[in-house]
């Protein structure tokens, strides 16, 4: 047998580093971080405890880095051309990948909703949170003001409670939640034609 090549090898410590990430994702999410184990990640990745160590140095950094990694994909739909001003259009593009994201990565956004409302949890986040968070918040009350909105951080306040709720919402009990219904909605409070 043939050694493996780089590529081959590369392709398999990618597949294990996934295959870690998305058995922490699940177990964080549905247990908690506190109450998962690197031992409860191994056995549902079906590795080695020890192999998650050539990985990730701690549990704690193997959060950062599944958070990391959703935020990033996340923040790529918001304010595509990354100049710091969101048009109507960048507004109504984010909408659209919000909701899309949420169905296609919903153990991604279970895990984020399940840490913004643990403050020990969220503690090791604050950092990268920020990081993400501050210059996003400042483009969308930016966006507000410019768009003739009386109190921008009243609207944003609004804005941002009325994704997170109707995503909460979704990801508990999608059958009840039309997605599509509910931007458009959305749209609607906002004036934008779909």
């Amino acid at each position: 047998m043939a050694p493996k090549t780089s590529e081959q090898n590369l392709e398999i410590r990618e597949f294990k580093r996934k295959l870690i990430m998305d058995s922490a994702c699940d177990l964080f999410a549905n247990h908690g971080f506190f109450d998962t184990s690197i031992s409860m990640i191994a056995k549902k990745a079906g590795i080695s405890k020890g192999l998650i160590y050539n990985y990730f140095d701690s549990k704690e950094q193997l959060l950062k880095a599944l958070v990391l990694e959703g935020l990033e994909t996340f923040h790529e739909n918001f304010d595509q051309n990354k100049d710091g001003i969101l048009t109507r259009e960048e507004f109504e593009f984010y909408i659209s990948r919000y909701f899309s994201l949420l169905q296609e990565n919903t153990k991604f956004w279970k895990l984020y909703f399940a840490i913004v409302i643990q403050p020990p949890v969220l503690e090791l986040l604050d950092e990268e949170l920020r990081k993400f968070g501050a210059p996003m918040i400042q483009t969308m009350s930016n966006f507000f003001k410019d768009n003739g909105y009386e109190d921008p951080p009243t609207e944003l306040a609004f804005f941002s409670a009325l994704l997170s709720g109707l995503a909460i919402k979704y990801l508990n009990a999608p059958e009840y939640f039309d997605l599509e219904k509910l931007k458009t909605k959305i749209f609607s409070i906002y004036q934008i034609k779909s």
